[in-house]
């Protein structure tokens, strides 16, 4: 490692940067400023065939294969919101701007780019590259949806975009859609282009004792949890009250969501939302679950990993078309327990795809299922 080490410094001086709390052990840091430098630090990986993490706030690393790195990427300096244009409804943004601070910025114009409401240090590039959503997906869709252009730095050091800033104008491939939940197999997802919504002139937060068969027209969200089912309300004044009336319940005005799940152990069950009751019912009574109506999602937070419950939670939901996938557990889980279950059964498609970007497979390899 110490030989390793000192031919990267050599290398690539020009751009190390120190550890960040919880980064796995890796021979040097190095932190591009510029979609180029990026490319110069990929292609010298690719050419020496050196494995890369691409890094930007940590929150979204317990999904996927583990990665043994002899570099670091962190996206801490490609931070710039680069072009906002409101009365467009378009923001484009370099992959290590925090969420939290890209919302609060939006908010001040009356605008959001719906990504995910638990944010902590989560970056938009990190959401992008694992394909994450936030609770109100429910009414407004994945987040691979609202990307209209993407530029990418690929494993063999080349920049290339896709998309379009003005709908009407894309051509070509759907590079954005293949970007979100690639994981960094494409390259580093250096800058995106988001569609964004005005935000309601109200909201609200509905408290309900137990599910229901109709949570009404078009709520923005709706968590089921073990002891109660919120639900969320966006629109007029008007709206509100008259949706409120309709469930019933207490209220709370704004949007209060829930924080992320306890646990050592997390999971992602996922299956046709028409399931998701089922898919309820084959939860544990003692494990606590954010069960999302309409998408077909239950995060499950628990302290300690039972193998054999998982197991089965697997079986039965890869026996009706879905996952069971680990997104954050120990280092021993992850060798006993994989991350994602069964391969697709498209993975040598993938494979191919991924090879156009990354022939060297230096960026994140193992990260996705089948470990490619």
């Amino acid at each position: 490692m110490t030989s390793l080490k000192s031919a990267l410094q050599r290398r690539l001086g020009g751009f190390l940067s120190e550890p960040i709390d919880g980064m796995p052990e890796a021979a040097v840091v190095v932190a591009p400023s510029t979609l180029e430098e990026a490319a110069e630090i990929l292609a010298t990986a690719s050419e020496h065939s050196i494995p890369v993490l691409v890094w930007g706030g940590g929150t979204h690393q317990g999904l996927g294969g583990r990665v043994h790195p002899a570099v670091v990427l962190s996206t801490a300096r490609l931070d710039a919101i680069v072009d906002w244009q409101p009365e467009d409804l378009t923001v484009v943004v370099e992959a290590g701007v925090r969420v939290a601070d890209l919302e609060d910025r939006l908010a001040g114009g009356g605008q959001s780019a719906v990504l995910p409401e638990v944010r902590g240090n989560t970056t938009v590039g990190g959401v992008v590259a694992a394909g994450v959503s936030g609770f109100r997906r429910l009414r407004y869709g994945p987040t691979r949806d609202r990307m209209l252009e993407v530029e990418l730095v690929t494993g063999d050091g080349r920049i290339v975009r896709g998309g379009g800033r003005v709908v009407k104008n894309v051509t070509g491939y759907d590079l954005p859609r293949l970007a979100a939940g690639s994981f960094g197999s494409l390259g580093l997802i250096g800058r995106v282009c988001l569609k964004l919504w005005p935000l309601s002139e109200a909201q609200r937060t509905v408290t309900l004792a137990k599910p229901q068969p109709d949570y009404g027209y078009r709520p923005l969200a709706v968590i089921e949890e073990r002891d109660q089912v919120r639900v969320y309300l966006a629109g007029t004044s008007a709206e509100i009250e008259a949706r409120t009336a309709e469930l019933g319940g207490n209220h709370e005005e704004g949007l209060q969501w829930p924080g992320p799940l306890d646990g050592s152990v997390r999971l992602s069950l996922r299956v046709a939302p028409r399931l998701l009751r089922r898919a309820v019912e084959q939860i544990p009574a003692s494990w606590p679950y954010q069960a999302l109506p309409g998408v077909g999602e239950i995060r499950i937070g628990v302290q300690g990993f039972e193998s054999e419950i998982c197991v089965e939670l697997r079986r039965w939901a890869e026996s009706h078309g879905g996952a069971l996938v680990l997104t954050e557990a120990s280092q021993p889980v992850y060798e006993s327990f994989d991350a994602w279950g069964t391969p697709p059964a498209g993975m040598e498609l993938q494979r191919r795809v991924v090879a156009r970007f990354d022939p060297d497979r230096v960026v994140n390899p193992g990260r996705l299922p089948g470990g490619l």
